[in-house]
């Protein structure tokens, strides 16, 4: 399938999240368009109709289908998937790549179609902000784990409790197969969301997921964290900025510093030391 939403900015991340309800597997953005994927039998025209009803009021949605011979696609995924180098410290790359003895971090991904490769913009935004932390000796919540990757950096980093948490079962399996794959010893990887979370706190949590689950869940962060403790929060555009910052702060975290790559936003927190989140 490929759709054209309007506003694209807003709306892509709004018809990801409807499409996975209705049983699209995987995405992949074009400068103009999304491309989705449903097994054929899965496929019900009725259902992207209703989904166009119920976007109308605020978006202009176009679609068009077409049936492609069957085919192993993560292997086709996985011929387009390069190494990333990121600030010339942090190498990303698949068991089939070479290594790269000249960088300080080298991390191995699986590439089984899972969020979190470094090829978006987000994931090498989270690195970029977590190559500034001092974390030695620090606890870690990477919630939305994905590939696992922003929690094996942190490994790697000097983190000594780490805690992953995704609610996608692929998610789930990959981040263990990752986390043997580069032998970390430190994180633990649970399936789920935020309601796992008991009496944990961290001195820094990684959230790259997408704006409405961010803003949900946004006081359960800030209430998780140590005083003082660092939210890196990715996932979201730059219109959504402003109703990003006013929950955090209504949470008690304080912003502290923004980066941008192609419209995407990263934006860094810490957990105000005289304020008691709500």
């Amino acid at each position: 399938m490929s759709f054209v939403i309007e506003p694209k900015s807003t709306g892509t991340e709004i018809l990801i999240a409807m499409l996975s309800q209705i049983g699209y597997e995987s995405f992949m953005e074009a400068e103009e368009t999304l491309k989705a994927y449903i097994p054929s039998p899965d496929f019900r025209l009725p259902e992207l109709e209703d989904l166009s009803d119920l976007l109308s009021k605020n978006y202009s949605l176009a679609f068009t289908h077409q049936l492609l011979k069957s085919q192993n696609w993560n292997e086709v995924w996985e011929s387009n998937f390069h190494p990333v180098l990121i600030l010339d410290k942090v190498y990303v790359r698949a068991p089939f790549h070479k290594s790269n003895n000249s960088v300080k971090y080298e991390i191995v991904i699986e590439p089984k179609m899972s969020f979190g490769t470094a090829h978006h913009e987000t994931t090498s935004m989270m690195i970029e902000l977590m190559l500034e932390e001092n974390l030695s000796g620090s606890s870690v919540l990477d919630m939305g784990c994905g590939t696992g990757i922003l929690a094996i950096l942190a490994e790697m980093l000097g983190a000594k409790i780490i805690m992953a948490i995704d609610n996608d079962e692929r998610a789930y399996e990959n981040t263990l197969e990752n986390i043997r794959k580069n032998k970390c010893r430190k994180i633990s990887v649970f399936m789920g969301n935020v309601g796992l979370l008991k009496n944990e706190r961290f001195g820094l949590i990684l959230a790259n997921i997408n704006r409405n689950v961010l803003l949900e869940d946004m006081s359960i962060y800030a209430n998780h964290l140590i005083s003082g403790g660092v939210l890196l929060m990715s996932g979201f555009y730059n219109d959504d900025l402003d109703i990003i910052l006013q929950s955090a702060m209504d949470s008690g975290l304080t912003p502290d510093k923004k980066t941008i790559k192609n419209d995407w936003l990263a934006v860094r927190f810490i957990k105000s030391k005289q304020t008691v989140a709500k």
